[in-house]
């Protein structure tokens, strides 16, 4: 198995289903690393080489080790509950969200809503969200009012590889743009 696929397995059991490989996460969603390992290397040729390789390299950095290196966690995108101990931060004024096409008409009347996550993701940077929208079909950029978000009582926290979270974007702080 490549190393793309297994960082997309480990995606799966450190964001969403744990329990594919018999292991927990606690309530930081950290998982013990010798049983991430074990866990996978029981369907898939796996080792703390291979684990320390996908972490170093992985262009989205969505995964972290902590200190010592025994536990490791998604940095953001998780649909169980778990509290990532992420600070409310101030955001930029502006930052942006890619979507697709298809996803439009209800974006319009709901607003960015977090679906099966926990939390809206949003780029710093409009290039970032073209990118995530073309995964999904034909990609659409909307510029967000974050400064002006931020400054009516919404929230905002930066996650450890720089995704910013939100629990939500109303219609009226969106400006759709062209990809």
């Amino acid at each position: 198995m490549s190393y793309e696929k297994v960082s997309k397995y480990m995606s799966l059991i450190l964001r969403h289903h744990p329990e594919t490989i018999g292991i927990s996460l606690d309530e930081h969603g950290w998982a013990d690393v010798e049983e991430l390992i074990a866990g996978i290397a029981r369907t898939n040729e796996f080792s703390r080489e291979i684990l320390e390789e996908i972490v170093r390299t992985d262009a989205k950095q969505r995964y972290a080790f902590n200190a010592d290196k025994t536990k490791i966690r998604a940095s953001q995108g998780h649909s169980i509950p778990v509290d990532l101990e992420l600070k409310a931060v101030e955001p930029p004024e502006m930052l942006w969200h890619g979507t697709a096409e298809k996803y439009v008409a209800s974006i319009e009347q709901t607003g960015l809503r977090p679906g099966s996550r926990r939390y809206v993701h949003l780029s710093r940077d409009r290039e970032t969200a073209r990118t995530v929208g073309s995964r999904h079909g034909r990609p659409v950029i909307y510029r967000v009012k974050s400064g002006e978000m931020y400054r009516k009582g919404f929230r905002f926290y930066c996650s450890e590889n720089g995704v910013w979270l939100t629990i939500l974007v109303p219609p009226e702080y969106l400006q759709k743009e062209n990809a």
